[in-house]
């Protein structure tokens, strides 16, 4: 089967791209034409006895020893930690070229891959608008079937966000679990999460979105009946008060409450360390960028923080600021933060929204891009919309495009025409650095008040405290004491006021 390392939509791959328009039953009057990526090493659908595979060869394509991959129940999905192993991808192309369609399910891939799966298919459609019903339409749903079943496919992944209803059919049609997008990369973020703070988060993302797709557990549970329903049964006839899935749904909110309360106090926590950098007028810089651009990296070579780097989606959650300094002295911290992915799902950034404040908070973002990635135009679209939902739209930005070792000039050269306030880096081979330092430092916030004063020798803590947070533009030792001239902050500049000249 084609490994999901290398799996990739592009025609240079060993895969067979076929058309299909023309492969939908007659009724489908809602069908249109899609591509088919079939891999060539793809079972026969012959051989398989009535289109399905027996238990045995189902447990012998376990990756996992011990892993069950079969559901007593179809409708079962569990979203809080989602068990992918053999995928089959399916994505509807609404919009732009058909490299945007190729470039989206190649990312779906690679998520599918950083959650632990094996990608076996991919199938996407040309539809104007996704079908209300299925997502995909009926015809394709039929295609879909099949190709699960030859495959031996137990999840499929739509590259959208599903409907309750949508997921509901698609799952009874299908007869596997279907994941959408963002519960993927729910499952994901579920995994990264190392600190409480970053597992709290998460958690009330999942139960947000679980909480608008309660569906209930089986015919056996009871039910509310009252009247003439239920067979006629009337008084006598009906459930208790409150169903299972009301039940359900009172333990979310519950929960969800709860999270909130939690989050709340770990908000104090970090505004009161915000406030006093603030109070000591320390200027911050955050990187952010799309996942696995090389925000960590970046940061690393920038600080020496020697934080965790992984070629991966989403390795990095936590947030992780480092205090540095110019090369003048002046001290200033820098914050790596959460990546972030095309349609990143509405509950991670309500969730992760106290997080994000810091890039909201920042004098300056230093906004990555992976000069080698195949839409590097869409990355930077994709960030600046989370930049526009988090209110931090405003923020001064330089862009960085790195990998510039691995990116093609020609990208290179089209990003910089494209973003003129950016600088060329390569995070792996230290290429640009010292000038991303030189121009971060020269976007730092200046002082605001001018000063000129004579300080007595005994008040180094003075001097100390202008090398760190304000600008000596000349220092003369004379024999009454040191005479600098700068500039300092009000704060500064007030204790300032009694040596000046």
């Amino acid at each position: 089967m084609t490994n999901a390392r290398d799996f990739s939509l592009a025609d240079e791959l060993d895969a067979t791209k076929t058309w299909d328009g023309d492969s939908a039953p007659a009724e489908d009057d809602d069908f249109e034409s899609g591509y088919t990526v079939v891999s060539p090493e793809d079972p026969d659908p012959e051989e398989l006895t009535g289109g399905q595979q027996d238990l045995v060869e189902r447990h012998a394509l376990k990756r996992v020893a011990g892993l069950s991959t079969e559901l007593e129940d179809i409708s079962e999905v569990e979203y809080r930690q989602l068990r992918l192993e053999r995928v089959v991808l399916v994505g509807v192309w609404t919009e732009g070229t058909i490299a945007d369609a190729e470039n989206s399910m190649a990312e779906l891939a690679l998520l599918a891959e950083t959650a632990g799966s094996e990608v076996l298919d991919a199938i996407y459609q040309r539809r104007q608008r996704p079908d209300p019903a299925t997502y995909i339409g009926r015809g394709k749903v039929d295609g879909l079937r099949e190709i699960v079943a030859a495959s031996g496919a137990d999840t499929v992944i739509c590259d959208g966000e599903l409907a309750p209803s949508q997921l509901r059919n698609l799952e009874d049609r299908l007869k596997v679990k279907v994941v959408d997008r963002t519960a993927l990369i729910l499952d994901i973020f579920a995994q990264h999460a190392k600190s409480r703070e970053g597992q709290a988060q998460v958690e009330l993302a999942q139960l947000s979105y679980m909480k608008q797709r309660l569906r209930g557990w089986g015919g056996n549970l009871s039910r509310q009946a009252g009247g003439r329903v239920s067979g006629g049964e009337g008084i006598g006839g009906r459930g208790p008060g409150e169903t299972k899935i009301e039940t359900d749904r009172r333990r979310i909110n519950d929960r969800i409450a709860k999270l909130r309360r939690e989050l709340k106090a770990m908000k104090g926590t970090r505004d009161n360390k915000r406030a006093q950098r603030q109070r000591n007028q320390i200027p911050s810089v955050t990187i952010a960028g799309y996942t696995n651009a090389g925000k960590s990296s970046l940061l690393n070579r920038l600080t020496d923080a020697g934080v965790l780097v992984d070629d991966s989606l989403f390795a990095t959650l936590d947030p992780t600021t480092r205090r540095t300094t110019t090369a003048d002295g002046r001290v200033y911290t820098m914050s790596d933060t959460v990546g972030f992915v095309r349609h990143l799902p509405h509950q991670l950034v309500e969730a992760f929204r106290s997080t994000l404040e810091e890039v909201a908070d920042s004098d300056l973002i230093l906004h990555v891009v992976d000069g080698s990635h195949p839409d590097p135009e869409g990355q930077l679209a994709a960030v600046r919309s989370v930049f526009a939902e988090i209110d931090a739209g405003d923020v001064p930005e330089l862009v960085l495009i790195n990998k510039a070792d691995a990116a093609d000039p020609m990208v290179i050269a089209r990003l910089r025409q494209r973003e003129p306030h950016s600088v060329v880096v390569s995070a792996r081979t230290g290429e640009g650095i010292e000038d991303a330092l030189k121009t971060i430092e020269h976007e730092l916030p200046r002082p605001e008040v001018d000063f000129t004063v004579l300080l007595p020798y005994e008040r180094g803590d003075l001097l100390n405290q202008l090398h760190q947070h304000g600008e000596i533009e000349s220092l003369e030792h004379t024999e009454h004491g040191t005479l600098i001239h700068g500039r300092a902050h009000p704060d500064l500049a007030g204790e300032l006021d009694a040596y000046a000249q």
